[in-house]
């Protein structure tokens, strides 16, 4: 038996959605005029089969973890600035942070396998699986125990936060390297090269990015030889196993958990997208609880969105991460639920119906 096998995401209800729709379209408005907010307000009333849905109760979750694959030379940052971020984070310093503090969202900080161990912290949650991966340009990053173990961290922390009243979940990730890892997945996921994927991550030059390119594409043929079988054929735990990131995969399993229980969630940036198309290929009812909060600055981010077929809220030229997307969406879902159960009708307002 599969460790994904604890995941059965039936669709989102629709049998409110004629009932949906009406009280969308009789707002005192012309019909359609409020654009991807009548998109998101009918999602999440169809999640929560409620006409009257909410996110008042909503939650940022930042996994961390290193990369063993950094040892290649794919990031412009040394991998001592994880744990270091790890820390601003909890200090309130970082731009999840300040953002979560002026919309009033929870933030929670989740080791899945930072380098480092991590003084104990009231927003710290630590699920170190290992101290990073391994670089998957020479063997797999993870072990199968602990491609389970990652995925059950997300798992935990979806259900701890829904069981205290969450009713959307927002996650973010941390980690030197990821970007390279998130670009490799993707690569493994939708046959697109290294070349197509690879990006500038935290501010490569074009030598360095041409560098990233050569080492997914080196390490998504070790890959192949390894399994015996081509890209096309590869597994969701293959793919995990062979070229993942411990938050990554912990990303993805939050993500199954959330939707598994009924709980719209936010992908932030690339990296997060990432771990969704990871996700989908365990479960693709997935997507009816899916919102995507931004495009990133990230050369492969709107290639992928285009592949996934999916619609962002926001276009800043972020490329950030660690939630930072995910949060700055928040406040246009939070009004796309306060104008579907607080605008008049035209009823209630006495306002003449258009034709």
């Amino acid at each position: 038996m599969s460790v994904f096998d604890q995941f059965s995401i039936p669709p989102s209800s629709r049998s409110l959605e004629r009932d949906i729709q009406h009280k969308i379209d009789t707002k005192t408005k012309p019909p359609g005029s409020l654009g991807v907010l009548e998109v998101l307000t009918a999602q999440l009333a169809k999640i929560q089969n409620s006409l009257t849905p909410s996110v008042d109760h909503a939650q940022m979750i930042v996994f961390a973890a290193d990369h063993g694959i950094v040892d290649q030379g794919v990031s412009a940052f040394p991998q001592e600035v994880t744990p270091q971020m790890v820390g601003n984070f909890l200090a309130g310093g970082a731009a999840v942070s300040v953002f979560c503090k002026q919309h009033d969202v929870a933030l929670k900080v989740v080791d899945v396998g930072v380098n480092a161990d991590i003084p104990a912290h009231p927003l710290l949650a630590s699920a170190k699986v290992a101290y990073g991966s391994k670089d998957f340009m020479l063997e797999a990053a993870m072990s199968s125990r602990q491609l389970e173990q990652a995925l059950v961290v997300g798992v935990n922390q979806a259900n701890a936060a829904i069981d205290s009243g969450v009713n959307l979940m927002m996650f973010g990730e941390m980690g030197i390297g990821n970007t390279c890892v998130a670009s490799c997945m993707l690569s493994a996921l939708t046959g697109m090269s290294g070349e197509e994927t690879a990006g500038r991550g935290t501010g490569l030059s074009s030598e360095g990015v041409s560098h990233k390119a050569k080492v997914i594409q080196a390490s998504l043929k070790r890959i192949e030889i390894a399994l015996g079988k081509p890209m096309a054929s590869w597994s969701a735990q293959d793919i995990g196993e062979q070229c993942g990131g411990f938050e990554i995969i912990a990303m993805a399993g939050a993500m199954l958990q959330s939707a598994q229980r009924g709980v719209a969630f936010v992908v932030d940036g690339f990296i997060c997208t990432a771990a969704y198309a990871f996700a989908m290929k365990i479960q693709s009812n997935l997507s009816d609880y899916a919102i995507f909060a931004h495009q990133s600055n990230e050369t492969a981010h709107q290639a992928i969105l285009q592949h996934l077929n999916v619609r962002p809220v926001l276009t800043l030229d972020l490329r950030l991460g660690e939630g930072s997307g995910a949060i700055l969406a928040y406040p246009i879902i939070k009004s796309a639920t306060v104008f579907m159960t607080q605008m008049a009708s035209f009823a209630d307002a006495g306002v003449s119906d258009g034709q």
